[in-house]
């Protein structure tokens, strides 16, 4: 996923709208790793069955919490662990999702300012 340069022209909309679409699926399978570790997690310590270990493992990547309560410390101890690694992910995925609108905001304000800044340095 390579961005063009500050000195090449701005990428045509349906190159711009296939990097959306490239930077979607790359989220899509960041999130997988984390979702598969939550949902051993919680079936191996919490004792839940395929589909709550899902739940409460997509619940957490989420952002909204767990919704089983958990019978062990242990089990406890890794659901606090999994929503504070969670919530760094979640702003890693959230990068990776935003990172194409940004750059191509800040392109086009290059493009428009009509130059070279990193070079400028009169006037100050």
């Amino acid at each position: 996923m390579v961005y063009e340069r500050y000195d090449e022209p701005l990428l045509s909309l349906a190159g711009f709208m296939r990097r959306v679409v490239l930077h979607g699926l790359a989220a899509a399978g960041l999130l997988l790793v984390p979702l598969l570790v939550g949902v051993a997690g919680y079936m191996g310590l919490a004792g839940l069955g395929s589909v709550d270990a899902f739940l409460n493992a997509a619940m957490i990547l989420g952002g909204m919490g767990p919704v089983d309560p958990l019978p062990t410390d242990a089990a406890k101890i890794f659901a606090g662990v999994y929503a504070l690694f969670a919530g760094v992910f979640y702003l890693v995925v959230a990068g990776v999702v935003i990172a194409p609108f940004l750059h191509r905001v800040l392109h086009r304000l290059h493009l428009a300012g009509g130059g070279d800044s990193a070079g400028d340095e009169s006037g100050s």
